[in-house]
């Protein structure tokens, strides 16, 4: 008799048990779309802060800043799914030519952190501005990336990558844990991350370029105009140098050595770890530096 009841309240748990995550998986969570539409002209700022999401930001032809705000939350609960929705707050206002996009999540500091709903919340902001205009954005959680555009970029994220593309006009970008890629850009670069590796394809200004862990990777095609800067704590640094290009070299390593392509004119005493030389007659300084792995300077 023990063992029959025994049994029934096993299968009873097991059936309850079944039951929710079966309505769990039903529910599955809420997909939601936010989306405006700004009248400016060239020459304006979008200024964007959020809590938590990735943003891509991309120019086109017209006179408009169009934004689509792509949230998901994942949960059994509709209500608790709702709940987190409407606790990520999206503020959307306009200054003439200026458009400002705020977003925060109620919960602060320690209680976001705990606060399992918010933890299965994603966001991703899709924004188009027009050619001519200028961004600065800022996320505490997601990668960045800017393709196409004509003006200052200004970009920070505290957990993601930054990706920059056909840019005309100066860069600042800073990331406390991922990896920076460069495209085309007309203008000054100066980025940095504490935990990833750093690419530049072809900057036409100067390049400052500083990582904590990981690898710097440029390729200069054009004469500089200005002095650049590569350096990292925690891997190699490899610049690819186009023929004719004239630089002032600063290369020096703490673990590993530095090699070169190109017939220098050696400046003080000739070491393994340090080489200060003149590339094709000298030029704008090119200092590279890591301390703990190698330095190459090579050919395109």
């Amino acid at each position: 008799m023990h063992t029959l009841l025994r049994k029934i309240r096993l299968t009873a748990a097991f059936v309850t048990t079944l039951t929710f995550l079966v309505t769990g998986l039903v529910f599955g969570g809420i997909d939601d779309t936010i989306k405006k539409s700004f009248t400016v002209e060239p020459g304006g700022k979008l200024t964007l802060e959020t809590d938590l999401g990735s943003i891509e930001v991309q120019a086109a032809k017209g006179n408009s800043v169009d934004v689509e705000v792509i949230r998901k939350v994942k949960t059994s609960s509709e209500k608790k799914a709702q709940k987190t929705l409407d606790d990520f707050k999206i503020k959307f206002d306009q200054s003439g030519k200026d458009v400002y996009i705020k977003a925060e999540y109620k919960k602060k500091g320690w209680a976001k952190f705990w606060d399992n709903n918010w933890n299965r919340l994603r966001v991703k902001f899709v924004i188009t501005v027009p050619r001519i205009y200028e961004v600065e954005l800022k996320t505490s959680g997601g990668s960045i990336s800017v393709d196409h555009l004509q003006g200052e970029v200004n970009s920070r994220t505290s957990g993601g990558s930054l990706h920059f593309n056909n840019i005309t006009g100066a860069i600042w970008g800073k990331t406390s844990g991922g990896s920076i890629k460069i495209g085309k850009v007309d203008g000054d670069v100066d980025v940095r991350t504490s935990g990833g590796s750093i690419t530049v394809k072809e900057v036409m200004g100067a390049i400052q370029a500083a990582t904590s862990g990981g690898s710097v990777k440029a390729y200069i095609s054009r004469q500089p105009e200005s002095d650049c800067r590569l350096t990292t704590s925690g891997g190699s640094v490899t610049v690819y140098l186009a023929e004719g290009i004239g630089v002032d070299l600063d290369a020096g390593t703490s673990g590993g050595r530095v090699h070169t392509e190109f017939p220098v004119t050696i400046r003080g005493e000739i070491s393994e770890r340090r080489l200060k030389a003149k590339i094709n007659g000298g030029g704008p300084e090119l200092y590279l530096h890591t301390s703990g792995g190698s330095v190459y300077i090579k050919k395109m």
